[in-house]
């Protein structure tokens, strides 16, 4: 299987990689500010299953098709973008709501379900994480041992659970952010437009990547 070493060194790559704000996180904090904690949680846990599908991607050789076809990773891409922007314009659009979703809960009854395919649909989409698997991910495989598929489904294990915390820190950071500003409607319709503005400006950043 995976040599120790390898386990150690991919965790450490991966937590510089998930330390420096990415999608990832400005997903997560523009959930958080649009809709609260429990979306933000819904949202980690989505970002989380779809980064993992990605990880099962590149183990399963998907990773290298989309690496190499422009047209496949460009689709990928601009799929991503064009739903975090919906999404973005949804937030954006409601942000005088989130009075009445504070003190009528009904912000938080939005739909756990849905805000965990939201997540999913997002991480699953990002190409930036696809390409950090597919380059790096089988750097770390033992080869002697065989079975690599698995060992890079084991490696893509660390890299989730170092996601989930951090993402998690990101997350309840911001939605306390957003219950500080509670004490005023303007500057609670503030920030909740910043959220949704914040998703935009990542769906227009994930469509000018470039392969």
């Amino acid at each position: 299987m995976v040599k120790t070493e390898s386990l150690l060194a991919f965790a450490a790559m991966s937590l510089v990689v998930i330390a420096i704000p990415g999608p990832s996180v400005l997903f997560v904090v523009g959930r958080a500010l649009a809709h609260g904690r429990r979306t933000a949680l819904a949202t980690v846990l989505g970002n989380l299953l779809g980064c993992y599908a990605l990880v099962l991607a590149v183990a399963l050789g998907v990773g290298a098709l989309v690496q190499s076809s422009t047209t496949v990773f460009t689709a990928l891409k601009l799929a991503g973008a064009v739903y975090l922007v919906y999404l973005g314009v949804q937030a954006y659009r409601h942000r005088g709501r989130l009075r009445a979703d504070l003190t009528t809960g009904e912000g938080e009854r939005r739909g756990d379900l849905r805000t965990v395919l939201d997540g999913l649909v997002v991480g699953a989409t990002n190409p930036k994480g696809l390409v950090f698997f597919a380059a790096v991910l089988p750097q770390f495989v033992n080869h002697d041992a065989g079975n690599i598929p698995l060992q890079m489904m084991l490696l893509g294990l660390i890299h989730a659970a170092i996601g989930l915390v951090c993402d998690t820190v990101w997350g309840l950071g911001a939605s306390a952010a957003r219950t500080w500003f509670a004490g005023s409607d303007r500057r609670l319709s503030m920030i909740g437009g910043a959220g949704g503005i914040a998703l935009i400006g990542l769906g227009l950043t994930v469509a000018t990547t470039r392969q």
